[in-house]
């Protein structure tokens, strides 16, 4: 990985992070995608790295999301890898759902995926290489009382990711889907679903299997990794 330019969109969450110090040691340039400009300019200073680009994005907002890559490209002359963690979750009986809930779990995880992708892969056609990670997690492969919104959000990236995995391989371009169990990360802070958090993934495990699948040889495409916590290693 050392020189690829790599878009992180959620970098300052607990994957996003954990990943983007990974790639920082192994010599990737980063370009570091969030809502919170001061949070991304701590990651950065905690990098040890002077090959990276903070952008404060709204992936809701398409011209925000054509803004990022032509800074990204402007800076760096390219994108070779696009790292989709960001995402939030509302977990509630199906009849306690809003209307706000549902517009903002469509817009996070369904919309802001796509823009990313169609706007990124746009920028990996023109060099006719790429790889696009979409950290799905395992809700968009198995549904779970609830989480009837999350999962709609979740499942509508899994179907168009496998569309566009279609329309991009003729360009060299990869896609992969991460179904990871619930991983420990700051995810879970704000979500009244009782869970224990000893029993999940780390973080380092998710950016490790995110990892793997970068290095994979130019003629594999490794189209799905899927890890469990032993508690439900089989689904």
């Amino acid at each position: 990985m050392n020189d690829k330019v790599v878009v992180i969109v959620g970098a300052t969450g607990g994957i996003g992070s954990t990943l983007a110090r990974k790639l920082a040691a192994a010599g990737s340039k980063l370009v570091l995608v969030g809502r919170d400009g001061k949070k991304l300019a701590g990651l950065g200073a905690d990098l040890g790295s002077s090959s990276f680009l903070t952008i404060p994005t709204d992936i809701t907002d398409l011209s925000q999301v054509e803004t990022m890559a032509q800074k990204a490209v402007g800076h760096f002359g390219r994108i070779d890898v696009l790292v989709n963690a960001a995402g939030a979750g509302v977990m509630k009986q199906f009849n306690k759902i809003t209307p706000e809930d549902i517009d903002n779990m469509l817009d996070l995880n369904l919309k802001g995926s796509f823009y990313t992708c169609q706007v990124v892969a746009n920028v990996m056609k023109e060099n006719r290489s790429g790889h696009i990670c979409n950290v799905v997690g395992i809700l968009g492969k198995h549904p779970m009382a609830m989480a009837s919104a999350y999962c709609a959000s979740k499942y509508g990236v899994v179907g168009f990711s496998k569309c566009l995995a279609e329309e991009l391989k003729r360009y060299g371009i990869k896609m992969t889907l991460f179904y990871f169990g619930g991983v420990d990360t700051p995810f879970w802070d704000n979500v009244s679903l009782k869970v224990d958090r000893q029993k999940m993934l780390t973080p380092q495990t998710a950016a490790e299997a995110i990892y793997f699948a970068m290095m994979a040889q130019p003629g594999a495409v490794p189209t799905e990794i899927n890890i469990q916590p032993d508690s439900h290693l089989f689904l």
